[in-house]
């Protein structure tokens, strides 16, 4: 006899990041479900495919018969880096409370790990919540470091090798121009990181890709692939240099950089800037209020427009103020003649001057005008002296300085709760930012900062400070930062939240067994009867459960005794979880009297088989709505 629904086991998470290629095919299928067939993989089992030729035969109106010549870029493991974009990971992201601030209460993530990695394992819970992405990725000039993918594989294989790392443990390794695999290699490092951070923004939502000369045209073509090439706002010219570089061999100082605008859609447009209201004034004192002198010289030559090019004449002294040839006057002579009785025109005190035109603050609807694609008023000096001040010495070389994340935050998310990401953290100049406009204008934006904990060498100004790793300059540059913020003026809207929970990326918190249980001997069975790894503490289990079931990372936690057992609730009801053993009916009756959205036992936690089959009904009878599952 089958299990009734109230006797069916409990459902079991899944325990692992999505498997986005599974996703994929099931879209597709939605779309084309004649073009999904099933084919053999590695290990010989049936599984799910696209037929390509039939889908390419779907969008075509004529017919296909092989490779079409297209425009697109292709370089050596393109192909792989889709893999590894798409496969799944079998990790997690486990809590350190003694390195975050305010761990209890902080909306704020920071989060140490392979950053592809944690992209993957922020796809249940973040997917279409990030208003802004900022990254200030290895520019690859051939003396930096790319990732090296090494966990990328099949999603066949992923079951039994996603928990291992390479003997080393490298993520990084020297790209030097000498490498064959120069461009490759990091066109592959972005392309994948690229695609899986798309899916978290928001519909609207804008990455800013900080780059320079040697990639950008490859960048330009990666994120006209990823985010399509309607989706392009700009490729913003930041002048980073403020002095001439005299060290240069092509004797060309080279004083800008480069920050590209991509949105999730492709009709997004940028806040604007605010308009600069001292420029108004009413010297004459015009009834219609406050102007602005603005120039009425055209862009056409009398080739081009020959209606714009005539003689203006002041009509109180006569005098002839004649076309300039090479741009004629910005309005035909009827809009002109208007301009003048309407008293909107000013003519020049002497001859050889210009007329000009009021343009009446009245006039403009809006306090926000156009954002400039060229930033020239903060360089990379600044951000020297940003981290200068909070260190002492320069711990972290050439970071970006806080103004211009500020500028680049304001075009975007200008709303509570707006989430911005930065996955290449670096120093920490985003968060810094972030919280610095917070604390100025009084929207409580939130941050995910990710950085690899990539060794730094003993000898350096920051090993010399005792720093270990990048990702620990990281974290504490953004609590220096929160703090001296809170030192100053702060605004009466904000909610002071300087704080951050640190989240590591690691192996997953369930043993093998619980992945490859094909694999394992029947002589195993008796020392793998709880599934749990060794050493992983309750709270560990508790965020993988929040990764897999797509809960916020940042909700409040609190634990309790109920019953002689430790329970977890996350924000209340949201969630409750124990992990304790000998779980019993009194236990479980009185968490479901307390009617929670969701509620997770270990799978070996129960007191007896009977209480693990009666968990169910037990819900179903006093909190129907309840979501049940196990670990």
């Amino acid at each position: 006899m089958p299990d009734s629904p109230e006797n069916a086991p409990i459902e079991k998470l899944k325990m692992h990041s999505p498997d986005l290629t599974a996703q994929n095919i099931e879209k597709i299928a939605a779309l084309f479900p004649g073009c999904v067939t099933e084919s053999t993989s590695s290990d010989g089992a049936l599984r799910r495919a696209i037929d390509f030729d039939l889908l390419r035969q779907e969008l075509s109106d004529s017919i296909v018969e092989g490779p079409q010549e297209r425009y697109h870029l292709e370089w050596p493991g393109k192909r792989q880096a889709l893999i590894t974009a798409n496969a799944p990971i079998a990790k997690t992201l486990r809590p350190a409370r003694e390195e975050s601030v305010d761990f209890d209460t902080t909306r704020n993530l920071c989060i140490e790990g392979d950053n592809l990695e944690a992209l993957k394992l922020l796809q249940e819970t973040y997917l279409g919540k990030v208003k802004m992405i900022y990254i200030d990725p290895p520019y690859n000039t051939g003396n930096d470091f790319v990732y090296e993918d090494d966990f990328a594989e099949s999603a066949a294989e992923f079951l039994t090798k996603s928990n291992q790392v390479d003997e080393a443990g490298n993520k990084l390794v020297a790209n030097t121009q000498a490498n064959g695999r120069f461009h490759s290699d990091w066109l592959s490092m972005m392309y994948s990181r690229l695609r899986v951070s798309k899916s978290l923004l928001i519909e609207g939502g804008v990455a800013f890709i900080s780059c320079d000369d040697i990639e950008v045209h490859n960048l330009r073509k990666i994120a006209d692939e990823v985010f399509g090439s309607t989706s392009f706002i700009a490729q913003f010219v930041w002048k980073a240099r403020q002095f001439t570089d005299t060290r240069s061999k092509t004797n060309v100082s080279t004083d800008h950089e480069y920050v590209l605008a991509y949105s999730k859609a492709g009709d997004t447009s940028l806040r604007g800037i605010k308009r600069d209201e001292s420029k108004f004034k009413n010297p004459d004192n015009d009834p219609r209020g406050p102007w602005m002198s603005r120039s009425i010289l055209g862009l056409a030559t009398e080739a081009q427009r020959p209606n714009l090019h005539y003689d203006l004449i002041e009509p109180e002294t006569g005098r002839i103020f004649p076309a300039s040839p090479a741009s004629g006057w910005r309005y035909s002579k009827d809009k002109m003649k208007q301009l003048i009785e309407d008293g909107c025109i000013i003519f020049p005190a002497k001859d050889d001057g210009r007329p000009r035109e009021k343009k009446f603050r009245s006039d403009m609807t809006s306090e926000l005008i156009s954002f400039r694609s060229v930033i020239d008023d903060v360089f990379t000096a600044d951000g020297t002296r940003d981290v200068r001040d909070l260190f002492g010495v320069d711990v972290f070389p050439f970071p970006k300085p806080v103004a211009l994340i500020e500028k680049l935050i304001e075009q975007v998310a200008d709303e509570n709760d707006d989430l911005v990401l930065d996955f290449f953290a670096g120093s920490g100049t985003t968060s810094h930012a972030l919280m610095r406009l917070n604390a100025l204008d009084g929207i409580n934006r939130k941050f995910i900062s990710i950085q690899l904990p990539e060794k730094i060498g003993a000898e350096s100004a920051a090993g010399k400070l005792g720093f270990d790793k990048l990702s620990d300059v990281t974290k504490e540059r953004i609590s220096r930062a929160g703090a001296k913020i809170l030192e100053g003026e702060c605004h009466p809207d904000w909610n002071r939240d300087v704080g951050f929970r640190v989240l590591k990326v690691d192996s997953s918190n369930m043993a093998e067994v619980y992945y490859i249980p094909d694999a394992t001997a029947q002589t195993d069975l008796l020392t793998r009867i709880d599934n749990i790894k060794a050493g992983r503490s309750p709270e560990d289990l508790l965020f993988q459960v929040l990764l897999d079931w797509g809960v916020d990372l940042t909700l409040p936690i609190s634990r309790e005794t109920v019953a002689g057992k430790t329970v977890f609730s996350v924000a209340g009801t949201a969630l409750v979880a124990c992990f304790d053993n000998g779980v019993d009916e009194v236990l479980v009756k009185e968490l479901a009297a307390r009617k929670p959205l969701r509620v997770v036992f270990k799978d070996t936690g129960f007191k007896d088989d009977s209480t693990k089959i009666n968990v169910k009904q037990i819900f179903k009878s006093l909190s129907p709505d309840t979501d049940v599952k196990a670990i």
